[in-house]
């Protein structure tokens, strides 16, 4: 049986993803103590119905099949390119839920967003205050210290710092809008996502103090702790990590180098029936002539396929005339942007 694809873009999840052959050796990572898989449903918020459905209804082209596949076999980042509305984030869940991967770890990225950000955040006011509060030694006097209160207690993994976690099996992580960033984020990201690997300074500075350098720490979307040892943490399993981007911009061709492209365009007129399918059953007539509006419009300016949807679902739902349909139709279309887009066939 061959191995490839591991990804088939098909409805029913399976386990193929254990059918992944071994990485190439400048992609192997070694991290430890191996931890389970997290359940499914262990994270209300990514298992939340809009992006079951989400999941459930994508609809993968020949060339994101291809190239998710790349990706997972290489062990690298997937960075997703395309107009608004093509996808690009529903596909990270689209790959989890297929490979059964777990709840897909998301980072919504600002212009304000930071490496660190991803990796983990600590909050040393709170510690300083449970210090104070904490009752003294028997026979300490009251300007003694107080005892250690444990960094770990106050500090939670984020998104990024959580996919790198030595995981048995790679974990789903959705860094959206990195086109949004501050210039030096794509920069920042090179280093953990080649090494697969960081450091918590403080938990390498109080694992000085504790025995073994133990430390259990929080992880990002659930309140399962999880052990880090001696401040460092790497993975075992390389992350699903998918980027996306509007196009906004361009990235330093080091960044790209470390990364699969793809590029998604505007669906065909058998793409668009097809992801209508999925959505909200057989395309009826009506349906059709909009499919057909909204092809003729998109090439002059950006239009994303929610927009579609949401027309087909009001004209079967909403029990309006053709005429009011026909009104409401053009209100529920209209540009996103007057760009031009050359390529969206």
């Amino acid at each position: 049986m061959p191995l490839w694809p591991v990804y088939t873009g098909a409805p029913a999840p399976h386990d193929g993803i254990t059918r992944l052959p071994p990485p190439p050796p400048w992609r192997a990572f070694d991290g430890g103590p191996v931890l389970d898989p997290p359940d499914a449903d262990g994270d209300p918020a990514a298992a939340s119905p809009d992006r079951a459905h989400r999941a459930a209804t994508y609809q993968a082209t020949e060339d994101t099949v291809q190239l998710v596949n790349a990706a997972l076999y290489l062990r690298r980042p997937l960075l997703v390119t395309g107009p608004p509305g093509t996808g690009k984030s529903s596909l990270a869940y689209a790959v989890a839920r297929e490979l059964r991967l777990g709840p897909v770890l998301r980072w919504n990225i600002t212009s304000r967003s930071t490496l660190g950000d991803g990796l983990y955040t600590y909050d040393p006011l709170s510690r300083l205050y449970a210090a104070r509060h904490m009752p003294q030694p028997s026979g300490a006097s009251a300007d003694a210290p107080a005892a250690a209160t444990g960094v770990e207690d106050h500090l939670r993994l984020g998104p990024l710092g959580t996919a790198l976690l030595p995981y048995a099996r790679p974990r789903a992580l959705l860094i959206d809008e990195i086109d949004k960033s501050d210039l030096d984020l794509p920069n920042d990201l090179l280093h953990v996502l080649e090494e697969g690997q960081y450091e918590i300074p403080e938990l390498v500075r109080a694992s000085r103090d504790t025995p073994g350098g133990h430390a259990e720490v929080l992880v990002d979307g659930a309140d399962q702790r999880v052990p880090v040892e001696r401040g460092r943490v790497r993975c075992h399993a390389f992350p699903f990590v998918v980027l996306t981007s509007n196009g906004e911009r361009e990235f330093p061709p080091a960044f790209l180098r470390r990364c699969v492209s793809l590029r998604l365009r505007q669906p065909d007129d058998d793409h668009l029936a097809e992801i209508v399918r999925a959505h909200l059953g057989e395309p009826d007539g009506y349906a059709r002539q909009l499919i057909h509006r909204f092809l003729s419009r998109v090439g002059s300016g950006e239009l994303a396929t929610d927009q579609l949807l949401n027309a087909i679902y009001l004209a079967r739902s909403s029990g309006l005339g053709a005429d009011s349909l026909d009104g409401l139709a053009e209100q529920l279309m209209p540009y996103l942007g007057r760009s031009a887009q050359p390529d969206a066939f």
